[in-house]
Formats: C-alpha cells, sequence, structure tokens
C-alpha cells in the first residue's frame, strides 16, 4: 500500500500526497478515464511518467470520493488546465484541482472555491545551476545559493504558475515569491501582470520526497 497522507490547509482546500509503489496495471484499473484523457495517457511513453500520471488521478479521486462526490475524471481547458467534470444525476462537483509529480510521487490538490495550483519536488544540487535563470535579483540575492532555499522559491513558482493557469508569463518578471525564513510552511506570492495583480497564499511542506507548495 502507498503512503497515503492528507492534509486540510484550510476549511475549502485539501492536499493528498501518494507514494507510488503500484504497477501501471494497478493504477489503471482504479480509474476509468474519458477518450481525451486515454488519449493523452497513449501520448507518454516513458514507462515511469505513465505510472506517475495515474497516480495523479487516483490520488484525485480518493480526495473527491473521501469527500461523498463521485469522481468523473478531468477535461483540459485551452490552456492544459485540468478541470473536474462538474456533475452526474444532477450532483454538483465543486472546486477547482491541480496535480503534480516526481518519480516515485504524487500529489493531488483541491480547492473547493478558489483556482489553485501545486508542485512537488526533491531537493537537488542542479537547483543552484538553474534556479537562479527564473529568480529575480532579489530572491537571488535571498536564497544566497542555498539548494534548500532555491528549491523553496522553484516549487512556489511552479505552483503559482499553475495556479493562474496560462502562459503569457515568465517566472523571473511575473511570479515573485517574498522573502522567507527557513523552514517556513506558509509564503506570500505575486502575480505581477502589465494590466492585472493578484497575491497569493502559498503552503509549503518539507515532507517526503522534498517540498510540496500549494497556491491559491
Amino acid at each position: 500500500m502507498p503512503l497515503l497522507s492528507t492534509d486540510t490547509l484550510s476549511p475549502d482546500c485539501q492536499l493528498v500526497r501518494w507514494q507510488i509503489t503500484e504497477d501501471e496495471p494497478t493504477l489503471a484499473r482504479q480509474l476509468v478515464l474519458t477518450a481525451d484523457e486515454q488519449a493523452d495517457l497513449n501520448g507518454i511513453t516513458h514507462p515511469g511518467q505513465r505510472v506517475e500520471w495515474l497516480a495523479c488521478r487516483v490520488a484525485l479521486k480518493s480526495l473527491i470520493e473521501d469527500a461523498g462526490f463521485p469522481y468523473m475524471g478531468l477535461y483540459k481547458d485551452e490552456w492544459g488546465k485540468p478541470h473536474l467534470f462538474s456533475s452526474v444525476r444532477g450532483t454538483f462537483l465543486p472546486g477547482h484541482v491541480s496535480l503534480s509529480h516526481t518519480p516515485g510521487w504524487a500529489v493531488a490538490a483541491w480547492h473547493f472555491a478558489r483556482p489553485i495550483g501545486v508542485d512537488v519536488e526533491p531537493i537537488r544540487d542542479q537547483f543552484t545551476r538553474v534556479v537562479p535563470r527564473v529568480l529575480s535579483a532579489t530572491e537571488i540575492a535571498d536564497a544566497n545559493g542555498q539548494p534548500d532555499r532555491l528549491a523553496v522559491y522553484w516549487c512556489a513558482k511552479e505552483a503559482m504558475y499553475k495556479l493562474y493557469g496560462k502562459r503569457q508569463l515568465t517566472f523571473r518578471e511575473h511570479l515573485l515569491v517574498d522573502s522567507f525564513a527557513n523552514g517556513a510552511t506558509q509564503l506570500t506570492g505575486h502575480v505581477r501582470l502589465p494590466d492585472a495583480y493578484t497575491a497569493v497564499t502559498i503552503h509549503c511542506q518539507h515532507v517526503a520526497p522534498g517540498l510540496v507548495a500549494v497556491a491559491y
């Protein structure tokens, strides 16, 4: 059995974290995919990524069904952001969802009222080489080359990107994160566009396999 951890981040927001121990057939038997979902899965050739893709949806299904709703699958909007099919036989299925995975782990987040974004990342040495390219000068100075702090910035910005759900933005210019204390569990982010501004709450969990960030 997987390590299944479900956390209530707020009265309207839940997160499930799933350690993947199952193989593809075992996960696939737990889902009824729509034609579009099956086409998406068919387009994934890497065996590990196929397992992670399925595990994310099994994790989300567990959240939805534990709340007493039927899980009917996902559809994607024009930007590729996933959404729940909203009703069956008159039952309304509220909220917004986001998925993320990394080798061995799958996470799913569900907010009943607001758009949401989630990201899961292990802490890796290559953060010191890659992440500064997407940070502002202030964020680079604050991270001070520390892999764990760079990982928080990266994970938070990925979650914010998924929250926004569109693609006309860059991590360095449009997605900003305020300075935070080491080990902080709640961060403040900002989506700054030429014609719009949104303040974002980001929950950050320091758990296996490294970090999980949820933005809403």
